[in-house]
């Protein structure tokens, strides 16, 4: 690489450090707030929305516009149901789709914003609480709003100070922080989750275990009294390579694997039982255990198969072809 090119790659680098590091002076200027006055009005928002049981309306335009499509979005796959209305379009029919039962998260940097007057106004007459995310709460927007989310007065990363760039970060963030207070509050699980993303490998790592084990006369059981060489017949006919050692109530005592096998290989194996070979206390998980810790349990145990019990009392297994089918690894 030439000195000409070494040096503009220098002069690239620079800048990408520069407009990190103004970025993040901004988050720690919000979290400063969230510490101070802001934190209050945050905790309002908060018990507000999740009082209400309509969706959050969330609107802005311009930069602060796509941020609040983003907010929308974050809201609505982590249980706050939400919905973007671009205020344009509002003035023209979208105000009917805010309901008496929704709240109105209004975005604008300045607070000035003259494309939201119209919700700013249908939100007043018709008794819709309104929140405001601006950095001026003197402002048109932030006077009329019932909660104000004020946004600290930061230097963009642009070098004319015109990009919004550190306040659409900080916009996000604030968003962000609304969407996860929110879902804390709802107690919303990762299987409340999964029922919003139910595609892809995020989707696969969601699963119960309890939706994809092998149940039934699929499992390889046998009792501690059982010979090894009718054991070795079950375990071959099942596929799974390991056995379920379960004792008179169907309580599981141990297992016996491949490992096992090689472990005691030798003349007495076949005249050995079940029960002296297997192994007691072994890795085991419940239904409700998600594939993707199912797929964690099984690598840093070196098994190929997890055994799923309630009640100490095997209902299933899950083999890691299964997971990995499913795209869980």
């Amino acid at each position: 690489m030439s000195g000409g090119a070494l040096q503009e790659e220098g002069r690239a680098i620079a800048s990408a450090l520069r407009t990190l590091e103004l970025e993040g002076e901004g988050l720690e200027a919000l979290a400063r707030e969230l510490e101070g006055g802001l934190g209050a009005a945050f905790s309002r928002a908060v018990g507000l929305i999740s009082a209400r049981s309509g969706r959050v309306i969330v609107s802005g335009i311009g930069k602060s516009g796509h941020i609040g499509a983003k907010i929308a979005a974050t809201f609505s796959s982590t249980g706050t149901a939400a919905y973007f209305v671009h205020p344009s379009e509002a003035s023209h029919g979208d105000l009917g789709m805010i309901t008496p039962e929704d709240s109105v998260l209004a975005i604008s940097w300045s607070g000035e914003t003259v494309e939201l007057a119209n919700i700013i106004a249908y939100t007043r007459r018709f008794s819709v609480p309104l929140l405001a995310m601006t950095s001026r709460p003197e402002s048109a927007l932030g006077k009329a709003a019932d909660i104000v989310l004020a946004l600290p007065e930061v230097s963009e990363a642009c070098p004319h100070g015109l990009a919004p760039t550190t306040s659409t970060v900080m916009q996000l963030a604030l968003g962000d922080c609304l969407a996860i207070a929110l879902l804390e509050k709802r107690g919303f699980t990762a299987s409340d989750f999964k029922v919003f993303h139910p595609g892809g490998q995020l989707g696969a790592k969601l699963v119960a275990l309890r939706d994809i084990m092998h149940t039934g006369e699929r499992l390889p059981l046998v009792s501690p009294e059982t010979p090894m060489a009718e054991a070795l017949v079950t375990m071959t006919e099942k596929s799974f390579g390991c056995l379920a050692v379960v004792d008179g109530a169907g309580r599981l005592v141990g297992v016996i694997t491949d490992g096992d096998l090689r472990r005691n290989m030798g003349d007495g194996l076949l005249q050995a039982k079940a029960g002296d070979i297997m192994t007691r206390s072994p890795k085991v998980a419940g239904p409700e255990l998600l594939a993707e810790k199912a797929i964690e349990i099984i690598n840093t145990s070196g098994i190929t198969a997890l055994f799923v019990v309630e009640d100490d009392r095997p209902v299933g297994i899950v083999h890691i072809h299964d997971l990995l089918r499913m795209g869980v690894a």
